[in-house]
Order: C-alpha cells, then sequence, then structure tokens
C-alpha cells in the first residue's frame, strides 16, 4: 500500500504517514493529497487537522468537505520542534506557519530581532537550513542528522506546550468508508440560518448521550455569513443512536446536506 502525504521527506506527516504504510508520496498541499486519493492514484492520504496548540489546519477541513473521500483511521503523534542551523548565526527562521506558531513564545523570547518565513512544510525550512547558512529552521530534532551537510540543533523542545500533539486523519477511497469505530466525523451545511439552528444541531447528539469532540464552523463559500459544520463525536455509525442522531441532523439540515466520513478509531504513534 502507498500513502501520501505532505512533503518532502522529513515532515511531521512523513512520520506519522510511516505508521500507515511502508511506500510513502508526497505532495505540497493538503488538496493535493485528498485529489490524489479521489483519483485513485493512491490508496491512502494522510494529513493533518487539528494540533493542540494551534488549533484546526483549516484547508484540511476544507478539503475534506468538498473531496469524496473516507476518514478510515486517526493518527495522534507528540509534536517535538527543535531549531536546526549550521551555526548560531542565522538572520531569518524558515518553517510552516503552524510550527512557527507553535514556537511563538519561544522565539519572541530568544530570536525577537530575527526575521521568520513561512514556507510549505517543516522539511522545507530545513532544507533551506542546509542551502544557506543565514537560514535555521524548525522541525524534528532527527532532521538535523539527515542531510548534508549535517545541522546542529540549537535547541530541543522549543514548541510553547510541551503537550504538543497533532492529529492526522488517514483518508481512503468513499467505498471504504466504515460504521466500525470510536469516533465518527461529518460535515454539515444546514443552508439556513436563524436564532436556535446550532443549538438544534447539538441537541441531536446531547439527546442521545453522545459526546462531541469537536465542533467548528467553516465559511461555505457561497456567500458571506453562510457556513457549514464539522462535527467529530464519540460513536460509531453502527450504533443506533447514531443512526438516530445523523436522522435528526439532517431534519435540521433541510434543503442542505450531511456528509458522513465515516468511523474510525485512534492510534498513537511516537515519531
Amino acid at each position: 500500500m502507498q500513502a501520501v502525504t505532505l512533503g518532502p521527506e522529513g515532515t511531521y506527516s512523513h512520520r506519522a504517514a510511516r505508521a500507515v504504510a511502508d511506500d510513502v508520496a508526497f505532495r505540497e498541499s493538503v488538496t493535493a493529497i485528498v485529489q490524489s486519493v479521489v483519483a485513485g492514484h493512491h490508496e491512502r492520504g494522510v494529513v493533518p487537522v487539528e494540533n493542540s496548540i494551534e488549533g484546526s489546519v483549516t484547508e484540511s477541513l476544507d478539503a475534506l468537505s468538498n473531496g469524496d473521500v473516507a476518514v478510515l483511521r486517526e493518527v495522534v503523534t507528540p509534536i517535538r520542534h527543535a531549531l536546526l542551523a549550521q551555526s548560531p548565526d542565522f538572520s531569518l527562521i524558515a518553517s510552516h506557519s503552524q510550527a512557527l506558531a507553535q514556537c511563538r513564545e519561544y522565539l519572541e523570547r530568544e530570536y525577537p530581532d530575527r526575521q521568520r518565513e513561512a514556507v510549505a512544510s517543516t522539511a522545507r525550512g530545513v532544507a533551506r537550513a542546509r542551502e544557506d547558512p543565514s537560514v535555521a529552521g524548525i522541525g524534528h530534532p532527527a532532521n538535523a542528522a539527515e542531510g548534508d551537510p549535517e545541522l546542529e540543533v540549537l535547541a530541543e523542545d522549543i514548541q510553547d506546550r510541551s503537550s504538543n500533539a497533532t492529529r492526522f486523519l488517514v483518508v481512503g477511497p468513499e467505498s471504504e468508508r466504515s460504521e466500525a469505530g470510536g469516533k465518527t466525523s461529518i460535515v454539515v451545511y444546514p443552508a439556513a440560518n436563524y436564532p436556535g439552528l446550532l443549538l438544534e444541531l447539538l441537541e441531536a447528539f446531547a439527546d442521545r448521550d453522545i459526546n462531541l469532540s469537536r465542533v467548528e464552523s467553516r465559511p461555505s463559500g457561497r456567500r458571506l455569513g453562510d457556513y457549514l459544520f464539522h462535527i467529530d463525536f464519540e460513536a460509531g455509525l453502527y450504533e443506533g443512536r447514531t443512526q438516530q442522531a445523523l436522522e435528526a441532523v439532517r431534519d435540521v439540515a433541510g434543503d442542505g446536506w450531511v456528509s458522513v466520513l465515516g468511523s474510525y478509531d485512534t492510534e498513537h504513534v511516537v515519531a
């Protein structure tokens, strides 16, 4: 089996994907990953969806709501950031925007006068550091010795919280959607806006004793102020209470739609 994830080699996404498949390919965006799975070019895609410090990865939410894929598995991995450079004499820090944000307090305290540049991935930032002695990258500490020249690990565990972790969703063809698992993800577009709408959606689960682990709104893209909702809850599609809740949600959605991404289990991986 081949999985596709954010590249290049050495990203945190790559490390998470290795828990899914030995053969890992790379794309430059989450949208491209989902499209590759939809087109049948790859059997699995691994996309970051939520970080414990910075919250949701909005590109992933949007790609999942627009792509005909199923969520088959969840991989949670701790994120350990290190500052990597050829020497301490650098003037710019390059990394993914999420990594820069997850290390904001450290960077403000230790390097308030250094420029910062957001790049496509942590691995891209580390590659920049190898190419240019004036650049430092933020990435996994093992990245320092995974290329030529080797980089110095100037500081380890520079993330703002020691509990820093990221959820990755493993997606596959829509035909492989499962009803088994302890969690389920859905996307709801109500196509309406009135007082109490969100309450009605949430009551569909509360009335059936289903715990919600995440609720997030995203712009529908149709017009300003029009939203859809990403909902994760702790129950499987095989359960009668889940089917009853979904029926209630569809009634609330009315002329809108409900996309059921599937049920899945969580795996904790030390990458």
